[in-house]
């Protein structure tokens, strides 16, 4: 029996375990990826190992998040994170250099590398036949440290793509399709693998685009072959010298396997508020909009700006409609620049943001009270565009720009012959805005500015858990929900403290002192709970208030490791409606916790106040047993290097 691509990768990287679905491996990481808001605390969990200098082949911290710098503490913490990577060998990239994930696949993707980043989009680089994989911050950190990324093995899903898209459908619309059918569980612990004769016909933009939105499906990665289209894009760039071509074996087998034919799919839009929520383009047309935010990380390429500017050409956007554009990189910007694209956008009325994340993440441009906002983004949870009650739609670049034009959501079809966009055969690169690190590291001192406070540890697990439920919340909720993102807490990211203060903003405003004075609370939760960003701040904060324990239907794959990561223990229900049998107030117990785990998954709780027992599981290996039983991994590396 052949090999996947997936496993190819995976077995050339196996330190420890078997390719078996479920079970623990580990993996040399080749590559990692910081940014400067999630990156913040792993330069400091790095910083607490003691060691002199990063292990891996390559590290890069990317200034891409909070550039907007709207209080000292902005400039403070891009001035620490430069003199970290100096100092313990990493590369950093400027602010205004571009989102670390297009600046990631245009200058430093290869094929076959694994890629570990704090940030879920890292699978981006899966368009190029990377193995890259989002994670917490801890878990990257303990992995420039030379140690290997530890997960159970997904099962791997071939999306056999057959056809090719038809004029103004867009590879948008591919990984709509794909949430449309799947929902966004519906990738939990897999790999999707794309294959088919379809894949030759999408460049390695369009691919990437996929392969970041596959997070929003619950995946662990997604990723392309590299083939022939992967090998011209990287001598575009200058770095045919890294590919190589890698592909599934013809006889390699699947655990599912997804048809898509691309010439069936039409234009497709998730409407508020979660990226599932797909229908098509038609169906919501007419529907006024107020907003177009053009950009991000999943849109943000030289082929969606050069298409947006296309349709926007000679036209000018109604009063009505606030149009932004924010270009991927430095090199996307300089494209359309030279290339008077971006002349017609700002003559067609749209105001030009800086190479960054942007409104994607909530820093600026939130809608409205009641306006529909189009973005071409890869989330709308409710209240991420920074207004609460928004109405964000997520579409391509080509149903953004058609609808900026018309005022309401409208599908491009309607504007007659598509543009045919074609990649340079060589981009414009420039690397000047990315800094090595120092050729005398012992000399460089690490800036620390007030807002870099002491990174708070976990104690270690308790000899029982006893603690009544602060807070009973509903299926998908977010990392945004735990640990609210954009311009408010933006200066906040290194001070877990002042953090801990937002955790359920939007939620319950009083959790953070009901938790304080509880001395060790429990949090219930419902299905997918901890969906969306890899921020381990809603682990962190959570870990800072005293909570002990997370109860949840399930948890979204990257959550539920940062939770162990930072001592929480991270529950399951065994009967999913003894969820209704446990209300907020509610008093659980578990006594002889630290035996309980060790001796095997399945658990009972007592619910004290109701004087019921509710049978409970957690999916701990062995090793992440001793991890959490240590007080989370930081403690449990520290032990393990003693």
């Amino acid at each position: 029996m052949g090999l996947n691509l997936a496993q190819k990768i995976i077995q050339d990287h196996l330190i420890q375990g078997e390719m078996k679905a479920g079970q623990e491996i580990a993996l040399r990481i080749d590559h990692t990826l910081l940014h400067d808001t999630l990156g913040l605390m792993a330069l400091l969990e790095f910083e607490a190992m003691g060691l002199p200098q990063v292990k891996t082949k390559r590290s890069v911290v990317f200034t891409d998040h909070n550039t907007l710098q709207l209080s000292p503490e902005g400039n403070d913490d891009h001035r620490f994170i430069q003199s970290m990577a100096a100092k313990y060998g990493m590369l950093y990239s400027r602010a205004g250099n571009g989102i670390c994930h297009q600046v990631q696949l245009e200058r430093f993707s290869e094929p076959g590398v694994t890629l570990l980043g704090a940030d879920s989009h890292t699978p981006t680089a899966g368009a190029v036949g990377s193995l890259a994989i989002g994670a917490g911050g801890l878990d990257v950190a303990v992995a420039m440290g030379g140690a290997p990324y530890r997960l159970k093995m997904p099962r791997i899903v071939r999306v056999n793509l057959t056809g090719r898209l038809q004029p103004w459908v867009s590879s948008k619309d591919v990984v709509l399709e794909l949430l449309r059918q799947k929902g966004v569980k519906g990738g939990l612990d897999c790999i999707f693998e794309f294959g088919g004769e379809g894949v030759r016909s999408l460049t390695v933009p369009e691919r990437g685009t996929i392969c970041n939105m596959g997070t929003e499906l619950g995946a662990t990665s997604s990723i392309f072959p590299s083939d022939e289209t992967v090998l011209s894009y990287l001598k575009a760039q200058g770095r045919d010298a890294v590919w190589r071509a890698l592909s599934a074996d013809p006889d390699a087998e699947y655990d599912e396997t997804i048809e898509i034919d691309l010439g069936a799919l039409e234009p497709l839009i998730a409407c508020p508020s979660s990226p599932d929520a797909v229908v098509a383009v038609r169906e919501v047309e007419g529907t006024p909009i107020g907003q177009v935010c053009i950009g991000s990380c999943t849109n943000s390429s030289y082929l969606d700006l050069m298409a947006a500017a296309t349709i926007l050409k000679g036209k000018v956007v109604p009063s009505s409609v606030s149009l932004v554009i924010a270009p991927g990189s430095r090199q996307v910007l300089h494209m359309i620049s030279a290339s008077g694209a971006l002349t017609d956008l700002i003559d067609a009325g749209a105001r030009i943001l800086e190479a960054t994340c942007g409104p994607c993440i909530g820093m600026g441009q939130a809608p409205g009270t009641g306006v529909a906002s189009l973005r071409t983004f890869n989330r709308n949870f409710p209240g991420r565009s920074g207004t609460k009650g928004d109405k964000a739609y997520l579409c391509s670049p080509q149903v953004a720009a058609a609808s900026a034009v018309a005022g309401q959501i409208t599908d491009p079809r309607r504007l007659g012959e598509a543009p045919l966009i074609e990649l340079p055969e060589r981009f414009p690169v420039d690397d000047r805005m990315i800094v090595k690190p120092s050729a005398e590291p012992e000399k460089v001192e690490i800036f620390r500015g007030p807002s870099i406070k002491p990174l708070p540890i976990a104690e270690e697990a308790p000899l029982e858990l006893r603690g009544r439920v602060l807070l009973k919340t509903g299926d998908n909720i977010t990392t945004d929900d735990i640990a609210p993102s954009g311009a408010r807490v933006a200066a906040f990211r290194a001070n877990v403290p002042a953090m801990a203060e937002f955790t359920f903003a939007d939620i319950d405003a009083s959790f953070p002192q009901r938790a304080k004075e509880s001395e060790g609370g429990v949090i219930l939760g419902g299905r997918n709970y901890g969906q969306g960003s890899s921020r381990e701040h809603a682990a962190l904060q959570p870990m800072y208030l005293g909570i002990k324990a997370v109860l949840a239907k399930s948890f979204a794959r990257i959550h539920e490791q940062n939770l162990t990561n930072f001592g929480i223990l991270a529950l399951t229900f065994t009967n999913e409606t003894d969820y209704d049998r446990v209300e907020e107030g509610d008093l659980l117990e578990l006594p002889g916790l630290r035996e309980a785990v060790v001796a095997g998954h399945e658990l009972v709780v007592r619910n004290a106040t109701k004087g019921i027992e509710i049978p409970v599981k957690h999916a701990m290996t062995p090793r992440t047993v001793q991890v959490y039983l240590d007080g989370g991994l930081l403690n449990h590396v520290k032990k393990q290097a003693n």
